[in-house]
């Protein structure tokens, strides 16, 4: 067995405002069915205050918890590296902007990244001075995306699982599309 054959599944982890179109796009344009690199994700809450624990979907909106609503992506860097994944997470939102994306506002909503190794926090910030040097200096704006190491993590409720996949018309953020 090769040793490229035996690298596990990895797992990132990013925050882009509403989760529901986070997952969306990401899985819109890595569909695991086309063998592009994610084999699968989930919506949940990241980046909260250790004292709360397994936190619900009101919760977090209340801002009480200070939680992210967040993307976890398990992803296979045989085919898709992390870098890759970090640059399209920049590609699909507006990392500008301080806890907020389109009309969603609050804490929630913020632009973070989750580094689940030490690896990964390097390279987050290796990409992201790249695109702010390439997409976002040459406007005069700068990134303002968090970089952390991952902390516990809490899956979203099932409904809101693959949402805007069950619910084509469903609410989502216009920030969500390819801005590159």
């Amino acid at each position: 067995m090769s040793s490229a054959a035996s690298v596990s599944p990895e797992v990132a982890t990013f925050a882009a405002g509403c989760f529901w179109g986070v997952e969306h796009i990401f899985l819109k344009h890595y569909p695991p069915s086309q063998n592009k690199g994610i084999l699968k994700t989930a919506v949940g809450y990241t980046g909260g205050k250790e004292s709360s624990t397994n936190p619900g979907y009101r919760e977090v909106c209340s801002g009480v918890t200070d939680h992210a609503e967040a993307l976890r992506i398990e992803f296979d860097p045989n085919i898709v590296s992390y870098a890759e994944l970090v640059e399209f997470f920049y590609r699909t939102h507006v990392p500008t902007t301080l806890n907020r994306q389109g009309n969603d506002s609050g804490t929630q909503y913020r632009s973070a990244i989750f580094a689940n190794s030490p690896d990964q926090l390097e390279v987050a910030k290796r990409v992201t001075a790249e695109v702010q040097e390439k997409h976002f200096t040459p406007k005069g704006a700068k990134i303002v995306t968090e970089i952390l190491e991952a902390g516990p993590w809490y899956d979203a409720e099932e409904y809101h699982q693959l949402y805007l996949f069950k619910n084509p018309s469903g609410y989502q953020c216009p920030t969500h599309r390819l801005n590159w």
